[in-house]
């Protein structure tokens, strides 16, 4: 199941947010391309615990989200909300059992492909993001670089298109993914264009408390993203032909006296 999934933090006026992005592509073996739920939220009755996403072989993304949710619910029944040295204990209790299953799977010969990022808010506004390999390996990249990109997309341009348009928490992540997404689906056709599968984990501030919420992309905000995208990609190639046309040094000049008026 090949695909593209981006995991960023975003920082909101309420603390640090999780934005969960993914294309809705599968790919069989044989080339046969079906759509596919690759966000899997975690959810203690309608309360959010974590957000779980996963690529690689869907035999092994699905058990990754069973194992997931019945560690981090088992915590969340203790402690809810999880706090985040207690989600990086769940995510230990995880890894282990990640690492046993892979392991045997390599004695008898049998190669996995797997990567899986979980996300988890603490009440505090504290993100955790984790990205699991193919051994059941867990590594922490919330504060570097805080992000996870996971998926085929990640060599053939998810992480390429981030790092050039730069990542930083305070940007309007949603047109940032959808643009990646749609992207990096123009030239690898085993991922599929964004349309909507998107998890925003927030705090939100209720009557004095500070509560986790968890929500899908609305669909008026998919049709503002993909406009938007669209019109960003068409100024960019304005932006390359002004280069060659008048120069480097004048589209600088240019954009810093617009920046300044900003500012």
């Amino acid at each position: 199941m090949m695909t593209l999934i981006l995991a960023l933090k975003w920082l909101l006026s309420t603390g640090e947010a999780i934005l969960v992005t993914s294309d809705s592509r599968a790919t069989t073996p044989f080339g046969i391309a079906y759509e596919v739920k690759k966000i899997h939220p975690i959810l203690l009755g309608d309360k959010p615990v974590a957000i779980a996403s996963g690529a690689g072989d869907a035999s092994h993304v699905k058990w990754g989200f069973e194992v997931a949710e019945d560690i981090l619910l088992d915590y969340a029944q203790r402690e809810y909300p999880v706090k985040f040295a207690t989600f990086r204990k769940a995510v230990r209790d995880i890894e282990y059992s990640f690492i046993r299953r892979f392991s045997k799977l390599r004695d008898l010969g049998i190669n996995s492909s797997f990567q899986m990022a979980l996300c988890g808010l603490d009440p505090s506004g504290k993100a955790s993001i984790y990205l699991f390999d193919n051994r059941g390996l867990a590594e922490p990249v919330h504060d570097n670089p805080g992000y996870a990109i996971i998926g085929s997309g990640f060599v053939t341009g998810g992480v390429l298109l981030l790092r050039l348009l730069g990542y930083t928490m305070e940007r309007d992540l949603g047109i940032l993914t959808t643009f990646i997404v749609d992207t990096v689906s123009e030239v690898d056709t085993a991922v599929g264009p964004f349309v909507g599968e998107s998890y925003l984990l927030r705090i939100e501030e209720k009557e004095g408390r500070r509560e986790v919420v968890l929500g899908p992309l609305k669909e008026e905000a998919l049709l503002e993203f993909k406009e938007k995208s669209a019109k960003r990609k068409e100024l960019i190639r304005k932006l390359w032909q002004l280069f060659d046309e008048v120069g480097e040094e004048k589209v600088e000049e240019a954009l810093n006296s617009l920046l300044n008026e900003v500012t």
